[in-house]
């Protein structure tokens, strides 16, 4: 694998700096991308983004710079350094890693670069008449992308890191309308360096036309609290949005609510519950080998057996707490630097059938998929894509999407029983600090929430 300047020149570009520590990443990007509004393409094209940044630390106080032309680097390191200087206050300790040298190799399923931009979209077209061909659609909106990321990363401690990676993603909605009514269906879905799952989309494109139209005719449910049973899509962005982002400790160390509610050994749930976080999961879009910090990545226990263990961490961040890095220090791109973020956060399976998680519902609330949400602190609000009643043990009419409201470490105690089938969800991307989309993924099997706020979306 080429590097994207010289290991020579960076190296030598970071030497002799009066820093505590010093870090250069390059960024190669080639990004295809097709959009359709309704019947119309809106665009189509190949972008390309090179570019780079340096970051300095000296004593308590961090220096960046961003560019597009390497070749004054010497320069910019200086830059980083003298703006670091002008900062001061608390010194900062960064954790200690092992420097690293390596060279991650690509492994590619069906690779998405050869083929031409023609033949993608020949695949949007079809997709966009299996929505249209539906009766009562009145709008719809794809989007599909690949990005090939090539990234190089030395340090003034001596690691010197190589990694690519190939994003593939797509969303498609559809809308169907009847009598000034809408509603909405939708998928996200995503792979890393694979684009074979993007070739046979059609049945659940079919599938998702079609609910977008039957949701025409469904009821609203009574708004109340109900039993709830959430699907592994929902339930894996339940546990990213509400509970990952409380996780990630530079929130906890600049927030003292958050100091006082996520404090390692406080049971957040029954024994059945246990989530954890982290990158070393191969083939997902939250994976990698190594962080943007250099770290290596790493699984990370944060809700064993119910009770609090650990927290997503940066060098600095594990510094300050005392902790160990967790490999969660990523950045979008070269324009920004790394903070603390997610990777794969997921919900461990446990050992009951989807049957037996609904056998004993009187009367309870199916919710699916995913369409928007927002937090704050520990309260959330959820919308899923689709819901249906769960009547006497059984799933029974669909209703018209929810919405699923309450407090997080409520509702994570009564999670009390946990299903078998563990399902991810790769589409989207999660945002922070002007980040994003930061491909991620979350996971989860059925989960049963025994009281949960339901009402209309």
């Amino acid at each position: 694998m080429a590097s994207l300047l010289p290991r020579e020149q960076l190296e030598e570009a970071l030497r002799g700096h009066d820093a505590d520590y010093v870090e250069a990443r390059l960024d190669d990007t080639v990004t295809n991308r097709v959009v359709y509004r309704g019947r119309d393409l809106e665009e189509i094209g190949r972008t390309r983004s090179f570019g780079g940044n340096v970051r300095a630390l000296v004593g308590g106080g961090w220096g960046f710079v961003s560019f597009n032309d390497p070749s004054d680097l010497r320069i910019r390191v200086e830059q980083a350094v003298s703006q670091a200087r002008m900062v001061g206050g608390e010194p900062v300790r960064l954790a200690g890693v092992k420097p690293v040298v390596d060279a991650v190799p690509l492994t590619v399923g069906k690779d998405p670069r050869p083929l031409p931009l023609a033949a993608k979209k020949g695949l949007l077209d079809q997709y966009n008449e299996i929505v249209w061909s539906t009766p009562r659609i009145a709008s719809s909106n794809i989007v599909y992308s690949d990005a090939h990321k090539r990234v190089t990363f030395a340090s003034s401690e001596g690691s010197f890191l190589q990694q690519e990676r190939i994003d593939v993603v797509a969303r498609i909605a559809a809308t169907g309308r009847k009598d000034g009514d809408v509603q909405q269906a939708s998928l996200s879905l995503g792979a890393l360096n694979d684009y074979a799952w993007f070739e046979s989309l059609h049945d659940q494109v079919r599938g998702l036309a079609k609910r977008a139209v039957e949701l025409l005719d469904a009821t609203y449910v009574k708004g109340g609290t109900y039993p709830v049973v959430l699907d592994p899509v929902l339930a894996g962005v339940f546990c990213h949005e509400a509970f990952g982002h409380l996780s990630e400790s530079d929130h906890i160390y600049e927030n003292e609510r958050l100091k006082e509610l996520m404090v390692l050994g406080r049971r957040f749930g029954q024994p059945i519950l246990n989530i954890v976080d982290g990158a070393a999961i191969p083939g997902l879009r939250g994976s990698y080998a190594y962080d943007d910090e250099g770290v290596a990545a790493r699984r990370t226990d944060l809700i064993r057996d119910g009770v609090l263990v650990g927290r997503l961490h940066s060098r600095e961040t594990a510094g300050k707490m005392g902790e160990s890095p967790s490999g969660n220090a990523r950045a979008l791109d070269y324009r920004f630097p790394p903070i603390v973020r997610m990777t794969n956060t997921v919900i461990e399976p446990g050992d009951l059938t989807f049957e037996q998680l609904i056998a004993d519902i009187k009367e309870g609330v199916y919710a699916r998929n995913w369409f928007g949400g927002t937090t704050s602190m520990e309260m959330f609000t959820f919308s899923a894509g689709e819901a249906f009643m769960i009547r006497n043990g059984r799933v029974a009419e669909l209703v018209r999407p929810v919405k699923l409201s309450g407090n997080v470490f409520t509702t994570l105690m009564n999670i009390d029983a946990i299903g078998d089938d563990l399902g991810y969800n790769q589409g989207g991307g999660c945002g922070k600090q002007g980040q994003m989309p930061l491909p991620v993924s979350n996971g989860s099997p059925h989960i049963r929430i025994r009281e949960c706020v339901v009402g209309e979306r």
